[in-house]
Parts: structure tokens; C-alpha cells; sequence
């Protein structure tokens, strides 16, 4: 009678030093010490535990994740090879991998590696010699691992039993408790760079921007999930000076959702940062420690020329624009950043409190509005920018934030909204007023019906399109060049790599 398989709940990390821990292991007789030689099978999108030892193909699953984090993770296939087509469909489907049409009626390692994993840009094979130290800690099997793959090295700390609470006893005796559960797939993927997801959260004003991204195997970035959220955590600022309890409250629970689903997906790092509103309003430290009791990661509030260079570098990353003087600028809820630069020189950084949502506020802009209204708030915005007043016209004017990419997605009539579309979109000036006088005329209900527009920008979209009509003035420009990429992107290239 063949004993069933039992799952087991499971805590990891990697890491250099683990030192107190590595003193108590250091205490105690391990019962085992051996050395292996392995292949992991390694994909960008996350999945099951796969490896070969001793000509064994070993496959694991994760049933569950826990509220302590902690991972049970149950053997689903061990079998020798070659493997029959239909265990290496099932491999691949474990390994949420995309390939070529499988072929043969079976597979050889070596017929695997070389027609289905290595040809695959969503797959890698690791090479990994295991030198393991095994241990039993009060019910616990626990192990300290050094590991080498060609030439980098770690070491891993691992505790494992059927009980979860026992696991999470022996991680704590251990004084580990503070340090981060990877598991083998993900440290290994850390280790190399590959597929490693990271995660960012811009909190605007306005809307508050997730991407979700992952190392290819060329040492680029993919994105997995891009998106913004409108939360309007700037409401009443401008009449207050203050943040309400209200704006706040519902743009901590989308910052709490973007969170839950990095982790989720596996993100090994996750950057929140804060821009314009803040900055500027007196009570963000209850924001602040709010958003931090609820996740458990802690919004850093940056510099508006910090913006700037993000977004400069941003830009540059994903346009190109190799010659020629160029000014990006970035415009938000609550402010707009400006950087000018010739290539990769950056000259000028700077940052205007001049936002959608505070002229939106100022002048009723979330509705119809006179021409008397309307030159008026352009007067005031004219007013704000008067740092932009007697440069040159750059070569090229480059424009990123919702205001901006929301007129590309007009112009083209995005029922669904397609960054491959509006990245690169030349917005003429006779185009941005024509969506002026488009939403000057309408209530936010009306507005809601116009194709491209993301219902929750209604409120605020004729202030930005006055922006960047301003803008665009002030620099003596008929055209700008609109950037689906932002802050979050320039930060995930300078936090992550």
C-alpha cells in the first residue's frame, strides 16, 4: 500500500549572513550532510517547483499561502525519463509557460532542454550544485543550504513541517522572523535576474499608478499588469489645506489591492512613493502610517525634481531621442515636473504646483464653464508656469501623466485603453483644443460618453488638457510627443536595475 502524500508547509530565504541563526545551527549535530548536483527549470511566470536530480524529473505545487506568509507546497509528480508528451504538457502547464507545439511522443533531458526550455523565452534551465546541511528542530526538518550556479553563490535557510504553527515557532526561535519567504524557484530567479518581479506604486493626487514587471532572460523588463486607478486622494485640498479622512480611506484600500496582488504574483520588491499632494498637505504622515499599518510597506514621499529625473528617465528608456534638446514633462493632480536635457544630459529639474485637480477645484472646471471661466483659468495656469516663459523651443516636447496619454486615447477612440497605441502619439495644439472646447461644453456625465475617456478623468480632464495646452505654448511647440511610460517606469529602472 503505497502511503499517501502528505504537503507540507514551508519557510525560506536566501541571503549572504544569516548570522545568529547560523550560530544556533552551528550548536547542533545535523543529521544529514550531503552534496547534489541539480537542474531547476526556471519560468518568468512563477508556477510549480521543478527539477531533476539523478535522472528524476521532481515536481512540486503550491496548494496555499497562509495569513504568516508561510507557503504548503505538495509533490505532485516524481517519474524518470524520458517523459511521456502528455507529463511534459502537464510540466508545462505547472510552469505557466508558453511553447512551440510539442513534437515527440516522448522526451529525453536532453531532448527537453534543447527543443522545448532553451528555445522558450519563458523558460530557463540552472545548472545548481546543492551543498546541504540537514537539521530536526523541534518537529521541524530545517536545512542550511549553500548553493552555486556557474559562478554565483548563496545560501538558503529552509524550515519545513505538516504544521504551520510549528514552522512558524522554529522560524522565530531561529530569529528569522524578519527576513522575507522566498521560495527555491524565486531565489534562484533573484540570484540570476531572471523573471524576478517588482513591483511600484505611484500615489498621484489623482490616481494612483501600478506596474507589476519581470526580468526577461535579455536582462529586460517586461510588464505584467500596468494600470491606474483614480482614487481623487487631493479632494477638498485645495479648500482645506488638508487631506480628508474620505479620499484618504479609499486610496489606501486601492494601494492595499495593488500590494496584495504583487505579492501575489510573486513581486520580490515592491517601491511606493508619493508626489505632489504629499508633499504638500500637512497631515500625509497619517496617510503615511495608514498605508503602512495596512501593508506593511511604507510610502516614501519624493522630491518633485526626483519626479523629474524619473520621468526623464523614463522617457529615455523607452523613446530613444538620442539628439537634440528635449524637455519631458509630467503632469499630474497636484503638480507638474519639468526636466530639459540634451541626449543623455540632463540640464534643468524642476517641479510647479500646477495640477488638474487644484484648478479643477479653483475654477469648477468639472463641468461646463464660460469662455470668461475658461480664459481665466488659463490665465491662472499661465501665471504658475512663468518658470517656462522666454526658453528656446526644445527639438522635441515630450508629455506623460494622465492628462496627456487621456487626449491620445481620445484622439484615437480607445474604447479599451492600448498603451502600445498611445505611446509615441504626436498630439498636434489644434487637436488638444478641439478636446477642450469638446469637454468645455459638457457636464462630467456627458464627458463619461466620449470615447478614450477614462470615466473616472471626467472630473478633472478639461483642467489637464488646459495644462498642457499652456504648456505647449509657453515652449513654442505645435506638437508634443505623448509617453505612455512615467514616473513608475523610471522608477522600476532605477530601484530594480
Amino acid at each position: 500500500m503505497t502511503a499517501a502524500i502528505v504537503p507540507r508547509w514551508e519557510w525560506r530565504t536566501f541571503g549572504d549572513d544569516f548570522g545568529v541563526a547560523e550560530d544556533r545551527f552551528g550548536r547542533l549535530e545535523p543529521e544529514r550532510v550531503e552534496e547534489s548536483d541539480e537542474v531547476y527549470l526556471l519560468s518568468v511566470g512563477g508556477g510549480d517547483t521543478v527539477k531533476v536530480r539523478d535522472g528524476d524529473l521532481d515536481v512540486k505545487h503550491l496548494e496555499q499561502v497562509n495569513e504568516d506568509g508561510l507557503e504548503q507546497w505538495l509533490p505532485v509528480l516524481k517519474v524518470a525519463f524520458p517523459l511521456e508528451v502528455t507529463e511534459v504538457g502537464s510540466l508545462l502547464a505547472g510552469l505557466r509557460a508558453g511553447v512551440s507545439p510539442l513534437t515527440r511522443v516522448t522526451y529525453t533531458l536532453e531532448e527537453l532542454l534543447d527543443e522545448v526550455v532553451r528555445p522558450s523565452g519563458d523558460l530557463l534551465a540552472v545548472d545548481v550544485h546543492k551543498g546541504r546541511r540537514r537539521y530536526a528542530i523541534d518537529g521541524c526538518r530545517a536545512e542550511l543550504t549553500d548553493v552555486r550556479t556557474g559562478s554565483m553563490a548563496t545560501r538558503t535557510i529552509a524550515v519545513e513541517s505538516e504544521d504551520p504553527d510549528r514552522v512558524l515557532a522554529t522560524v522565530r526561535k531561529l530569529g528569522l522572523e524578519a527576513l522575507p519567504n522566498v521560495n527555491v524557484p524565486r531565489g534562484l530567479k533573484a540570484l540570476l535576474g531572471f523573471g524576478t518581479r517588482s513591483a511600484v506604486v505611484d500615489v498621484g493626487t489623482n490616481s494612483v499608478k501600478f506596474l507589476l514587471a519581470e526580468r526577461t532572460p535579455d536582462g529586460k523588463w517586461r510588464s505584467v499588469d500596468d494600470r491606474a486607478e483614480v482614487t481623487r486622494l487631493g479632494e477638498g485640498l485645495q479648500e482645506t489645506g488638508r487631506l480628508e479622512p474620505e479620499p484618504m480611506a479609499r486610496t489606501v484600500d486601492a494601494i492595499a489591492a495593488m500590494v496584495e496582488e504583487a505579492r501575489g504574483s510573486g513581486a520580490v520588491a515592491i517601491a511606493l512613493v508619493g508626489t505632489a499632494g504629499l508633499r504638500i498637505a500637512p497631515n500625509s504622515g497619517e496617510f503615511v502610517d495608514a498605508v503602512e499599518a495596512r501593508c506593511g510597506v511604507r510610502v516614501e514621499i519624493i522630491t518633485g525634481e526626483e519626479e523629474g529625473k524619473l520621468a526623464y528617465l523614463a522617457v529615455k528608456s523607452a523613446l530613444g531621442f538620442a539628439r537634440g534638446s528635449l524637455v519631458v514633462f509630467d503632469t499630474g493632480g497636484g503638480s507638474s515636473q519639468f526636466t530639459f536635457g540634451h541626449g543623455e544630459s540632463v540640464d534643468e529639474r524642476f517641479s510647479v504646483n500646477v495640477g488638474a485637480a487644484r484648478f479643477t477645484d479653483q475654477f469648477g472646471l468639472h463641468g461646463p464653464v464660460s469662455d470668461g471661466v475658461l480664459t481665466a483659468a488659463l490665465e491662472a495656469m499661465a501665471a504658475d508656469l512663468e518658470r517656462l516663459d522666454g526658453r528656446p523651443a526644445p527639438d522635441r516636447l515630450v508629455g506623460m501623466g494622465g492628462a496627456v496619454t487621456t487626449l491620445a486615447a481620445v484622439m484615437h477612440e480607445l474604447a479599451t485603453y492600448d498603451p502600445r497605441v498611445v505611446q509615441g502619439t504626436v498630439l498636434e495644439r489644434a487637436e488638444v483644443d478641439r478636446q477642450i472646447e469638446l469637454y468645455r461644453t459638457r457636464t462630467a456625465d456627458e464627458r463619461r460618453r466620449i470615447v478614450g475617456l477614462q470615466p473616472k478623468r471626467a472630473e478633472v480632464i478639461l483642467a489637464g488638457a488646459c495644462i498642457v495646452r499652456t504648456v505647449m505654448a509657453k515652449l513654442e511647440r505645435e506638437s508634443l510627443t505623448a509617453s505612455d511610460r512615467g514616473l513608475r517606469h523610471g522608477l522600476l529602472v532605477e530601484r530594480f536595475g
